[in-house]
C-alpha cells in the first residue's frame, strides 16, 4: 500500500508510512514509536486484568472437574501472559532502536525492512529475507 494516507471514521486522516517518502524519516519514527507504545499500553491493560481475575478465581471448587478447568485456564492465561512479558521486551528493545536510529534496518545486512514488514511486525529486526534465511537455517539444524 503506497498511500500517505488512509481514511478513518469521519473525516479525519490517519497518516500511513509510504515507499514514496524518506526511509525511517522522523515522521515514520513517531509513527512506529506511537504504534508500539499503544501495543505496549495494551497489553499492559490486559495485564492487570489478569491479576484481578486471578485474585479473584481463589476459591476452591467443590466439584473435581470444575477444579481441573479452573486450574486449566489460569495455566493459559499465565503462559499468554508469559508471551506478552516476552512480547514487552522486544517492543522496548524496538523503541530503544527507534531512539538510537538503528530501527527498520536489517540487524543481518544493515539493509531497510520493507514497511509493509514493519506495518505487520513492527517489533521486526530482520528483513523478509534475512528472516527466511534463518529460517532455513534453523530447519537444518534442527534435523541434525
Amino acid at each position: 500500500m503506497n498511500a500517505i494516507a488512509s481514511i478513518k471514521a469521519g473525516d479525519e486522516v490517519e497518516y500511513r508510512p509510504s515507499d514514496a517518502e524518506p526511509f525511517m524519516n522522523d515522521r515514520q519514527l513517531a509513527y512506529f514509536r506511537g504504534k508500539l507504545l499503544a501495543w505496549k499500553g495494551d497489553i499492559l491493560k490486559e495485564s492487570k486484568g489478569t491479576v484481578v481475575n486471578l485474585k479473584a478465581e481463589t476459591e476452591n471448587h467443590p466439584d473435581l472437574l470444575d477444579r481441573a478447568s479452573s486450574a486449566s485456564d489460569r495455566a493459559l492465561e499465565l503462559r499468554t501472559r508469559d508471551r506478552q512479558r516476552k512480547l514487552i521486551s522486544k517492543i522496548d528493545e524496538a523503541l530503544r532502536r527507534i531512539e538510537d536510529g538503528s530501527y527498520g534496518y536489517c540487524e543481518e545486512t544493515g539493509e531497510p525492512i520493507s514497511l509493509g514488514r514493519l506495518e505487520a511486525r513492527p517489533t521486526a529486526t530482520l528483513s523478509v529475507e534475512a528472516q527466511e534465511r534463518h529460517e532455513r537455517r534453523e530447519r537444518v539444524h534442527r534435523d541434525d
